[in-house]
């Protein structure tokens, strides 16, 4: 007869004791074999860097902020003018979310200033590591006065999650707390400022809140998952190109920084947790704001999120672009985002 195993059993009880054994042997033969295989799978080496992502990375610097190197980018612009801008990113992407609009807005300022977040791009992505917009501000800080502009007042533009250190910012300029940056405008765009009315993607609940679950997922996350939902993101008529999609991908896997973005997700429980201090910083400021947004953000979307912030922040002005716009405005619309911005900063 044939035993447990397949064998055939000519000897009772002796034969399906050796075809337990046989399928023992086989299962850990199975899993020493998985076991390598899924390493190899889960430690992928990161791509390569695009040409036009080697030469943002090799036209940038760095500086050390609490033994990490945080990558920047700075150009010389309009002679004549003292006016500086500084780009803070969204998650979970990095400076280079600004490169459609980089060559206008030098042409407008005599600086202008990118840097990529402790945790995403060039930038150092520490772990383990307790990643917070606090501590995102403390760098933006640490930028300024590396590049000696500690005195001067410094033009904000912001998008998604660099919405929130902005304010976190604005709270320290208008509260004057030691070392903070004398903020001239803020210009926010397309982020989740209020809890009440922000829709984060399913992955990212999943990564913020399942804390036993994150590390696998971080490292199961691959470029067909990656482009998938970021594509959800961006409006049908403006969706970045499958090379795009790769620079923003590898930016996110430069120095493995797809495991840290569980880590760097708890912005989302600290933007509810600080409501009060951020969105009160808001509506309390004397600073000109003013809001860019894309209407077709399921992030932030319309007409709650608008609504919300016409109702809060009377003083702000307001420019939303077409209808087809979605979360990444500076990508999708750079032209319509270029010219909003600068009417605002020219009409003061």
């Amino acid at each position: 007869m044939k035993g447990v195993f397949g064998c055939d059993c000519t000897a009772g009880v002796e034969c399906v004791s050796a075809c337990v054994v046989m399928r023992d042997w086989w299962q850990r033969a199975v899993m020493l074999f998985s076991i390598p295989l899924l390493a190899i799978y889960l430690h992928i080496p990161p791509p390569s860097l695009s040409p036009a992502l080697h030469t943002w990375h090799s036209s940038g610097s760095f500086f050390s902020f609490r033994g990490n190197q945080i990558f920047y980018r700075e150009s010389l612009g309009t002679v004549g003018s003292s006016d500086v801008v500084l780009l803070l990113h969204g998650f979970p992407t990095s400076s280079y979310d600004w490169h459609k609009v980089w060559e206008p807005l030098s042409q407008r300022f005599n600086r202008v200033i990118a840097l990529d977040f402790l945790g995403f791009g060039f930038s150092d992505k520490p772990r383990p590591h307790r990643y917070s917009v606090f501590e995102q501000a403390g760098v933006v800080e640490a930028l300024i006065s590396h590049l000696g502009l500690a005195e001067q007042k410094i033009n904000l533009l912001s998008h998604d999650y660099g919405d929130t250190v902005a304010l976190e910012l604005l709270y320290r300029s208008d509260n004057n707390r030691t070392g903070h940056m004398a903020i001239n405008s803020l210009c926010l765009s397309n982020g989740g400022i209020f809890p009440e009315t922000h829709h984060p993607r399913f992955l990212q609940k999943v990564l913020k809140d399942y804390g036993f679950i994150s590390p696998l997922l971080t490292r199961l996350m691959n470029f067909y998952l990656f482009s998938k939902g970021i594509g959800e993101v961006f409006g049908p008529y403006t969706q970045p190109t499958e090379a795009k999609l790769w620079d923003m991908w590898t930016g996110i896997r430069f120095n493995d920084g797809n495991l840290v973005m569980d880590s760097i997700l708890q912005y989302i429980n600290q933007r509810l947790k600080h409501r009060e201090r951020w969105v009160g910083a808001l509506t309390s400021t004397l600073t000109p704001l003013h809001m860019i947004y894309g209407p077709l953000d399921p992030v932030n979307p319309s007409p709650q999120f608008i609504h919300l912030y016409q109702k809060l922040v009377p003083q702000s002005t307001i420019t939303v672009l077409d209808e087809h716009i979605s979360h990444y405005p500076q990508l999708e619309d750079p032209t319509g985002f270029t010219n909003a911005y600068l009417n605002f900063i020219n009409s003061f």
